[in-house]
């Protein structure tokens, strides 16, 4: 594969870039974790940015919705963000009190799913603002990140449980023990194969996990990477980052791995999320949103 790397610069210094999502306007949008703000970049590199009403919110991860809007948690403010296409930006509080929302996404059911990481919480939030919350068996199981799958249902890590969880609509929950002790599973998505993938930020691999809950681990070649976030592209592979190595890498669904090095010393890539065209965008703590164009030609 040919590659180009692009950086750009956020609007706004100390902005913190952490998670990053594709519009459906064409557009990428990004959380800024320190700069307390929502971003939007175009392919042409113009960015645009929307304050969050309350100060200090820690906004984390973000989603765009089937509809267009975007939603994204508050990990220190506790609640859930919803910024629609014409500016309108609304903060809805969780019933839970310091539940520190983190992963979220958008479910069967048209309902916002997230995860609470301080409270063993899987909760969800209808497009009306009615909460449901699931508690975990373990309440000190970290849930981090969530993802639909391709059954219908909700699949989630538990940083601190060492498990991949699956919940339904109505709430029930199962649990997958992830084979490498400790190795602290963090984002998860929904594969090209059909299976659901996920990175392990301290075992320094990428799992894999099928409906069934059969469970393969791949070894990151770099070690100590700290992979933090993974996507699926559009070859039919899948693109994560390497939060400690200041890598962008890339597997196949037969698990090939591929790094790529960030050109800017120290990024620290968090979120990652694949265009339509299958451009690699990444969220680049260090006030950067970073490009990896991927020669439309190439073969994979």
């Amino acid at each position: 594969m040919k590659m180009a790397f692009l950086e750009y610069a956020v609007s706004h210094p100390e902005s913190g870039p952490y998670g990053i999502t594709c519009g459906k306007d064409g557009a990428l949008w990004f959380t800024e974790q320190k700069g307390n703000r929502i971003g939007r970049i175009t392919e042409s590199g113009e960015t645009t940015t929307f304050d969050v009403p309350t100060p200090q919110a820690g906004v984390m991860s973000i989603i765009s919705e089937a509809k267009g809007d975007v939603w994204f948690t508050e990990y220190h403010a506790n609640q859930i963000g919803r910024l629609q296409a014409n500016g309108a930006l609304t903060e809805y509080a969780i019933p839970t009190a310091n539940a520190a929302p983190f992963g979220i996404a958008e479910g069967p059911d048209g309902a916002v799913w997230f995860t609470e990481m301080n409270t063993g919480i899987i909760g969800k939030m209808t497009s009306s603002g009615e909460f449901t919350e699931y508690e975990l068996p373990n309440a000190q199981a970290f849930p981090s990140f969530i993802t639909r799958g391709p059954d219908g249902a909700m699949w989630f890590t538990e940083n601190q449980g060492n498990k991949v969880g699956r919940i339904t609509a109505e709430g029930q929950i199962t649990e997958y023990d992830v084979p490498t002790a400790q190795s602290g599973p963090v984002v998860i998505t929904c594969g090209p194969d059909g299976a659901l993938w996920f990175v392990e930020i301290v075992g320094n691999k990428i799992g894999r996990i099928t409906v069934g809950g059969a469970i393969t681990e791949y070894v990151i070649p770099t070690p100590d990477a700290r992979p933090h976030a993974i996507t699926p592209g559009i070859r039919g592979d899948l693109w994560f980052t390497e939060w400690a190595s200041n890598k962008i890498g890339r597997i196949t669904t037969d698990g090939i791995i591929t790094e790529y090095a960030i050109p800017t010393e120290k990024a620290e890539p968090h979120g990652i999320a694949v265009s339509a065209i299958g451009d690699v965008w990444i969220a680049e703590e260090h006030d950067r949103i970073g490009r990896l164009m991927v020669d439309e030609k190439a073969g994979g």
